[in-house]
């Protein structure tokens, strides 16, 4: 907890400077249900350090702690083990302290670190080049949609109804701004997302915005919509949430995507419940001059010797101000050199072990939780991320799930409030953190849920 040591009169000064009436009025764009009205339960006015230490710390005791019962929560966050290595070396100093290469010739680490970030990502994603890191995946996903506005001339983006509905509801705030359509496809677990998508195309669509594997798990063919889109003069923009999983799967690049956009949370980054996360973004070779962020590449010196420079950042504030698109790339920097670390320290024959490993105990939850009377798979073809149908409405089962020590998976019901036809879904992510015993706690609580 931080000391600050602010009179009265220190406050009332600084809001006089900004024109607030007082500090209540600092947060009048936090919706009124998210804000605590009076003080904290149990907690006087005036306390010592140590009294108000010990009634935090109980406070945080209540807390389920993702690490301490059996996790299966996914939905674009996922729990996997990082190395301690990881956090070992990007807490030296010298990555530490270096926020961005605005003087790259005396910023060669970082420089390289994220050419090799780049390098690992276009290999992963199946793309040809990629850049040095976005803020997330959500951002990173509107990023590619203002990309193909500019690429194509037009505005109207196709957004399949399996894209995370947070990444949508990013699309939908950025588009307030810029005037772009979006057509949002009708959103089921089981939906044809390859002849929806294809179906939504026309003359005026610059791009389509497919998921994969989608947010309910499914895995699909992505070159029956990237033939329909390219058919109409569109770009096929694909996102991944879970990059694991192309150590296991067809890189979406591989299938035509043009654009590939991800969140790189699961590789290094850790679980953090809202960040800081790492966004990946990976193109076709012949877009690269519309691509936001920058790019660092490979070079040598006068003397012949190897060196790092910024290639190209022609959407950076510092370039082209009025057309600058991507002012939050540099704040992921570390998180890139951690997702880096971990891949190298992984390899690509530990990439394609890890990924067997997730979707063999996936197969193995699924299996458990459907021999339960009442639970079905609506996911036949999935990576380490499922959904089933519960015969009562999920969210309620959740919560006593959780009542049990057991975090079992995200409900439809909380993604989608709006859609009471989906609200016995429940989406199931399983990875190699979790253990036979954790799988056998799961489907035990809920079949005593069911019961």
């Amino acid at each position: 907890m931080r000391y600050l040591p602010l009179t009265n009169e220190d406050r009332s000064a600084m809001l006089d400077r900004i024109g607030a009436g007082s500090i209540d009025d600092l947060f009048v764009d936090v919706p009124e249900l998210a804000r605590l009205s009076g003080p904290i339960e149990g907690l006087p006015h005036h306390a010592s350090e140590m009294a108000v230490e010990r009634h935090m710390r109980g406070l945080a005791g209540r807390n389920l702690v993702a690490g301490e019962v059996p996790f299966f929560l996914g939905a674009g966050a996922y729990r996997h083990h990082v190395p301690a290595s990881v956090d070992h070396l990007i807490q030296r100093g010298e990555f530490l302290t270096a926020y961005t290469p605005y003087q790259p010739e005396i910023a060669q680490g970082t420089l390289q670190m994220l050419f090799e970030f780049q390098t690992q990502v276009a290999r992963l994603l199946g793309c040809d080049i990629a850049n040095a890191s976005m803020y997330d995946g959500s951002t990173a996903c509107w990023e590619a949609i203002g990309m193909a506005g500019r690429v194509t001339k037009r505005s109207k983006a196709v957004l399949a109804g399996g894209l995370h509905p947070h990444y949508v509801g990013v699309a939908r705030t950025m588009a307030k701004f810029t005037g772009d359509t979006l057509v949002e496809l009708p959103v089921a677990v089981d939906a044809d997302t390859a002849t929806a998508a294809s179906a939504a195309i026309d003359g005026e669509t610059s791009c389509v915005v497919v998921q994969y594997p989608d947010i309910f798990g499914n895995v699909f063919d992505l070159r029956p919509i990237a033939d329909a889109a390219h058919a109409a003069g569109a770009l096929l923009i694909a996102v991944v949430t879970e990059p694991v999983a192309l150590g296991l799967i067809e890189s979406p690049g591989a299938m035509g995507a043009d654009i590939v956009v991800g969140e790189g949370q699961s590789l290094g980054v850790g679980l953090q419940f809202g960040g800081p996360y790492v966004g990946l973004f990976a193109c076709k070779e012949k877009y690269v001059r519309q691509m936001p962020g920058r790019l660092c590449g490979e070079t040598v010196d006068a003397n012949g010797k190897r060196g790092f420079v910024l290639t190209l950042s022609t959407r950076e504030q510092h370039i082209r101000r009025e057309k600058a698109t991507s002012n939050i790339c540099t704040n992921s920097g570390l998180c890139a050199l951690a997702f880096s670390i971990h891949m190298t320290l992984l390899g690509e024959a530990g990439l394609r072990q890890l990924a067997a490993i997730n979707h063999a105990k996936a197969q193995a939850t699924a299996s458990a939780l459907t021999a339960i009377p009442g639970v079905t798979l609506r996911t036949p073809a999935f990576f380490n991320e499922f959904t089933v149908d519960l015969p009562d409405e999920a969210r309620p089962i959740v919560r006593a799930l959780a009542d049990k020590g057991v975090l079992g998976g995200v409900s439809l019901g909380r993604l989608y409030p709006e859609q009471p036809g989906l609200a016995n879904g429940l989406v199931v992510a399983v990875t190699e953190t979790v253990t036979d015993a954790d799988i056998t706690a799961f489907a035990t609580s809920l079949k005593e849920l069911l019961a």
